[in-house]
């Protein structure tokens, strides 16, 4: 899976801060962590480390399923994935004490130091063999493991590298966390399996953004919320928007990026940001590509090796450019069920194997995906319309008196729902509702102002910068 790893060179590999290792010296420390592993799941605190990057690839070496797991996590929610995934070992960066709800699993400290001497290891795995196991958010319940296959992971990069001309001379800047798919298999195994580099910044900060991208760096992978403080940054820094300049490619994704912020990033750097579209249970599925014009609030087009259709709330497929449809999709990309949850993975699958995303989204004729957001937070259905949170929530965005916005629906006896704001007042002042909803109106349309409005100190969000809309209660 990682040919420089097992037939290593003295080529970049990884770099935290000082700590840098090349591929002789990750083959190195992978191989020895992985030769002492058992044949069951192992899990691994995955913190933003060489630990956790020298862990995942002894994991993978050996053939073993890894069970990232989130170290901001509370005891409840660790408890769960412990007693649902049953690890047989815990792997950790030195130092660490795990909390209570993983006492009685074995630990072992993780060495990443160099090691050029170590031989690899090289096993034949199968390629429907499970290689993560993955927790979804579980904002609907207890969270639910993902089984992620080889097959899977392998063939989401070669997609992705094929989309973004994604080789081994690049170097790829980010600052994500890498207990979910963002961070770890395109973070992580993206650059190892192609061949190049990863330089983690440990945490996100635009000077440590614009240091990466002077110096090596060509790729830079981020959420909304980092490329938000890029956009605040930009102006008052001409060092930074040179640099994101001149990287090759800049991608952000696991939330829609506002329109202003697009709009701020290109006019101060003439560079456009790429979106994609994924899931924890399917990888990547779209993205725009490299050769594709502007599209500022797309997601792209499906990746190759990836069906995607749109289905009315019949299940019936709709055609290209109609109403607002659920995105399902198919492909080799598809997780392997849900961990110990038959039942889940039966209602998440359909009878010919399309995977109900919960995603609401339009589709044009050549295939540009949109997404609206989320059928169970992000469709307003109002007087008879379904309406998508996300272009509502751009225009309030683009108030100037807005610092953040998110968009509900609340139960209305005439609307059915009706369409509620809420929005961080950028100054010590407020926008009123009314002043709000002849902004919508006047560039959307009048069924889609907003009807109430809800003033708060802050969004609440999730680690990968997502706003949690079930969370925004009266």
């Amino acid at each position: 899976m990682f040919p420089l790893v097992t037939a290593p060179v003295d080529r970049p590999a990884l770099r935290f801060g000082d700590h840098r290792l090349t591929y002789r010296e990750l083959s190195g420390a992978a191989s020895r962590l992985a030769a002492g592993l058992p044949d069951g799941r192992v899990a691994v605190w995955a913190t933003p480390s060489p630990h956790t990057c020298v862990a995942v690839t002894a994991a993978i070496l050996a053939g073993v399923p890894v069970v990232p797991l989130n170290p901001s996590s509370g005891e409840r929610e660790l408890r769960h994935v412990i007693d649902d995934s049953r690890p047989e070992l815990l792997l950790t960066p030195p130092g660490v004490t795990p909390p209570a709800a993983l006492a009685g699993i074995p630990v072992r400290e993780v060495d990443a130091s160099p090691d050029p001497r170590t031989p690899p290891l090289v096993r034949e795995v199968d390629p429907e063999s499970i290689a993560l196991i993955v927790y979804t958010s579980g904002t609907t319940g207890p969270p639910k493991g993902a089984l992620i296959s080889r097959r899977a992971v392998l063939s989401d990069l070669d997609a992705l590298a094929r989309t973004w001309e994604w080789t081994d001379r690049d170097v790829l800047v980010h600052a994500l966390p890498l207990f979910h798919v963002h961070g770890l298999v395109l973070g992580v195994l993206g650059p190892l399996y192609l061949g190049g580099s990863l330089h983690h910044l440990g945490r996100f900060e635009p000077d440590a953004v614009r240091l990466a991208l002077e110096g090596e760096g060509t790729l830079l992978f981020g959420v909304p919320t980092m490329y938000h403080r890029l956009a605040e940054s930009v102006d008052d820094d001409p060092a930074l928007a040179c640099a994101l300049a001149g990287a090759r490619l800049l991608v952000s994704g696991s939330a829609a990026l506002p329109l202003p912020d697009h709009e701020h990033l290109t006019a101060a750097t003439g560079h456009r940001v790429v979106e994609r579209y994924g899931m924890t249970e399917t990888l990547m599925n779209t993205s725009v590509r490299l050769d594709h014009p502007p599209c500022p609030g797309a997601v792209g087009t499906p990746l190759d090796g990836v069906e995607l259709r749109l289905v009315g709330d019949d299940g019936a497929p709709l055609p290209a450019g109609a109403e607002i449809g659920e995105v399902q999709v198919r492909g080799a990309n598809l997780f392997s069920g849900y961990l110990n949850r038959p039942e889940a993975t039966a209602e998440a699958m359909t009878d010919d194997g399309w995977f109900r995303t919960g995603d609401m989204a339009t589709l044009d004729a050549e295939g540009l995906v949109r997404l609206i957001g989320r059928k169970s937070t992000d469709l307003v259905k109002s007087g008879g319309y379904k309406i998508g949170a996300g272009e509502i929530e751009n225009v309030l965005l683009a108030h100037p008196g807005v610092a953040e916005a998110a968009v509900t629906g609340e139960p209305d006896p005439d609307l059915g729902e009706r369409v509620v704001a809420w929005i961080v007042p950028a100054g010590a002042e407020a926008p009123t509702l009314a002043e709000l909803a002849d902004m919508v109106a006047a560039q959307l349309a009048p069924h889609k102002r907003p009807r109430r409005l809800r003033v708060v100190a802050a969004l609440p969000r999730n680690d990968m910068g997502k706003i949690l809309k079930r969370a925004l209660t009266p």
